[in-house]
């Protein structure tokens, strides 16, 4: 099918189901949602939800009908992204992959737990990993690695400065850094 055809048909589906988080899905090729026939395969396979309060299928349900609370909702930060309810779906959705755009779309709009956002702006940007090797609370962990003749950082980002630098410029390039920025703005309000 050409090009002007497919985005046409996406057009009209997003204009049919009028909503923003299906657009986006949409154009980032998660089109396969509207396959969903709710029938709670995920939520009744989900690891996570049987120790949490998570709903797959009501969270892809809201996100089909275009409910931008989901975007605020806890839920979608409870997914271990296993897999687990695309392997069990009757109809192949990539489930994950969408509670991965809804988390997304939710950081972009400045929804992100505080943890998440620490993690992000205190440790990732600027260790450029998401642990850090260094400081006092890893003192005892690099010493373990010392005593058993091993370098007392490992072969990440933490042993190369240069790679930190050029992986924060990534960072600025992608715009990571600014939307951080403003994030920071919205929780300091």
């Amino acid at each position: 099918m050409n090009e002007k055809i497919q985005e046409i048909i996406k057009r009209d589906i997003c204009e049919s189901y009028n909503s923003n988080i299906l657009r986006k899905f949409i154009d980032t090729g998660l089109e396969e949602i509207r396959a969903c026939i709710n029938c709670g395969t995920c939520t009744g396979s989900c690891p996570s939800g049987r120790r949490t309060a998570l709903r797959t299928r009501s969270v892809i349900k809201k996100a089909l009908d275009g409910d931008d609370s989901v975007l605020k909702d806890i839920d979608i930060w409870l997914c271990s992204t296993c897999y687990y309810c695309y392997e069990r779906c009757p109809r192949n959705i990539l489930v994950t992959d969408m509670v991965i755009k809804l988390r997304n779309i939710a950081v972009e709009k400045g929804y992100i737990l505080e943890k998440h956002f620490n993690l992000a702006y205190n440790v990732f940007f600027k260790t450029c990993h998401a642990i850090s090797a260094k400081g006092e609370n890893n003192k005892k962990w690099r010493e373990l690695r010392e005593s058993y003749k091993l370098p007392s950082l490992p072969p990440t980002v933490h042993s190369y400065p240069e790679a930190v630098k050029e992986c924060q410029t990534l960072m600025k390039e992608v715009k990571f850094k600014k939307l951080l920025d403003q994030i920071k703005k919205k929780i300091k309000k």
